[in-house]
């Protein structure tokens, strides 16, 4: 039962090992192919934008423009490249169902069929869909390698994945020994490791324990020599679960501390908040400077204007110059001023950073150290039920001290107008089906059941980094408040000629009309928290309602205790999309 449990985790992990290390690969073909279309067609300025932002990996703007190229224009070969680019940006997207959609409208005439072939078996593979996966596969390993760009290693690779689990053994055995052979040649490192734990794999659901271990060990080896977390945390779990089946418990425990290690990005996050604490003091600084040199030259200018005031013998060049050096008086203490009143909101601004790390974090780490202590005890005691629990505990604590800090970093970006603000159409289901897809695990966990009716015609006038995070926080709160076996629905009211209503409605704790009204406040930067088994500050609230004022919209709240929370955000309509 042990070993069922692990080659599905093990099948999960390499799928996406597959996709990496196939998408590294420079397709040098491609690009010459491409970069000649953009000559051949050099009037077609979205084309030549999309394949730009292609070559890139910048996959939301290659979107936009293969779209507006597409509505524009009938030319056959200019839509295979348009489908093709999109296909591989709803894949890397993780968007697999619109991807195939994509690559289904490119033609079999299609210069680059093949490598439409291979992406169309990764997402069946990732789907499961092994024979189908297998078919595509198939058809590319009849082709010969030096006629196109592609890796036979990672063919063989795929087509051994196939196999081992459709249980042909024999075959997986074949497919899997070649493409490591290829990949030890190739020095392809990141996908020998994955190989490596293909092949462990193979044998051990033979229960071949004494041919598989090897493998494990040589993949687990070779995981400290590459600087990706997620080989290194599959390395380590995939050994803690060979000595688990040993019976080697002490040393099996060594490697899920290892495993449980490359997770905890708790440190890093203080160094974030170390680093923008830094830059906080360094614009204070830098402000101060200006201050006493704007002060150390108007002290120059009142000194010229007295000297030049005592030498004057006429009443009208002493008038003259009186009114002169008046104005320049007034117009430097504006000057002075501003700036003062700049320094204050910085010398504001640092505060409000150290009084809510000072809370929050404080009790954040408390809450570690507390759980850390009985994770030693439970230790001593062999109490390993107990031990799982409070390693989730130390996750969620972290989490929920990683969420602070971002907002954080955000918050205080916004406030010293460092963020880069740029609005443009977007198209709202896919944003919103972006920050979905990142919270599915925490709603599983939860069991809460979640719906998106956002219209796909829907298009708002925003900036996408901004109304993400927007997005993401009222999710998360959501999330949060919302208990287990509840609900979760977004969806869109009737608009207005200029706004776009969003709504995102849970079935959550709610809230009082005071506190409603205390949120909805300008002024309102720290809420006492009433349950102090949630996190919040407050901060999240402020930074969204910032956020969605800068992007010409509005937020409104409705909510009930104990019954539900509707948010709802108007957005501005993007009125000339076509």
């Amino acid at each position: 039962m042990i070993k069922n449990v692990f080659f599905i985790t093990l099948f999960l992990t390499l799928n996406s090992l597959i996709l990496f290390s196939q998408n590294k690969k420079t397709d040098n073909l491609l690009e010459l192919q491409i970069k000649a279309k953009v000559l051949k067609y050099n009037d077609q300025i979205n084309f030549n934008k999309a394949q730009r932002f292609f070559f890139e990996k910048n996959w939301d703007s290659t979107l936009v423009y293969s779209m507006k190229q597409l509505s524009k224009t009938k030319n056959k070969e200019l839509k295979d490249y348009c489908h093709y680019f999109r296909g591989i940006s709803f894949q890397n997207k993780k968007i697999l169902d619109q991807a195939k959609k994509e690559f289904g409208q490119i033609s079999s005439e299609f210069d680059f069929y093949y490598k439409v072939n291979f992406s169309l078996g990764e997402i069946a593979l990732q789907q499961n869909k092994l024979e189908e996966a297998l078919s595509y596969f198939n058809s590319i390993d009849k082709l010969h390698e030096r006629s196109y760009d592609f890796k036979k290693s990672s063919v063989s690779h795929n087509i051994g994945l196939c196999y081992l689990h459709l249980g042909n053994f024999a075959k997986a055995e074949k497919y899997l020994f070649e493409s490591t052979r290829l990949q030890e040649i190739e020095k392809d490192t990141l996908l020998l490791i994955g190989s490596y734990m293909d092949l462990a794999n193979l044998y051990y659901i033979q229960y071949k324990d004494n041919e598989a271990i090897p493998y494990f060990e040589k993949a687990y080896n070779l995981s400290k020599k590459v600087k990706s977390f997620d080989l290194k945390r599959a390395a380590a779990k995939n050994m803690a679960a060979v000595e688990e089946n040993r019976k080697n418990f002490q040393t099996a425990l060594v490697y899920r501390k290892e495993f449980e290690a490359w997770k905890d990005s708790l440190n890093d996050q203080n160094k974030v908040w170390a680093i923008a604490d830094l830059e906080k003091k360094f614009a204070v600084q830098q402000k101060q400077k200006e201050v006493n040199v704007l002060a150390a030259e108007n002290k120059a200018k009142i000194a010229e204007r007295n000297g030049f005031l005592i030498s004057s013998v006429l009443l009208l060049i002493l008038f003259g110059t009186g009114v002169y050096f008046y104005r320049q008086k007034i117009r430097s203490n504006k000057i002075i001023l501003k700036q003062k009143e700049e320094l204050d909101e910085l010398n504001a601004t640092k505060d409000k950073l150290f009084s809510i790390v000072s809370h929050d974090l404080r009790s954040s780490v408390n809450a570690l150290k507390t759980s850390n202590g009985r994770l030693q005890e439970n230790l001593e005691n062999k109490n390993y039920e107990e031990l799982d629990t409070l390693l989730h505990n130390n996750s969620t604590i972290a989490n929920g001290a990683y969420n602070l800090l971002d907002n954080l970093l955000n918050w205080a970006l916004l406030q010293t107008k460092q963020t880069y603000f740029y609005q443009e159409s977007l198209h709202l289901a896919s944003i919103v089906q972006q920050v979905e897809y990142n919270y599915k695990p925490l709603m599983l966990i939860k069991n809460i059941s979640f719906t998106s009716n956002v219209p796909s015609g829907e298009y708002v006038f925003a900036d996408m980094d901004s109304l993400k995070i927007v997005l993401r926080n009222f999710l998360d709160n959501a999330i949060k408040f919302t208990k287990e076996n509840g609900s979760i629905s977004i969806y869109t009211r009737p608009s207005s000629e200029d706004f776009c209503y969003l709504v995102i409605e849970d079935t959550g704790l709610g809230m009082s009309k005071s506190t409603r009204e205390e949120l909805l406040k300008d002024s309102v930067l720290l809420s006492k928290k009433k349950n102090d088994d949630i996190i919040g500050t407050g901060l999240g609230m402020q930074l969204c309602r910032s956020m969605i004022h800068k992007n010409g919209g509005k937020l409104d709240i409705e909510s009930e205790e104990n019954i539900g929370t509707k948010i709802i955000i108007a957005l501005q309509k993007f009125k000339n999309h076509g």
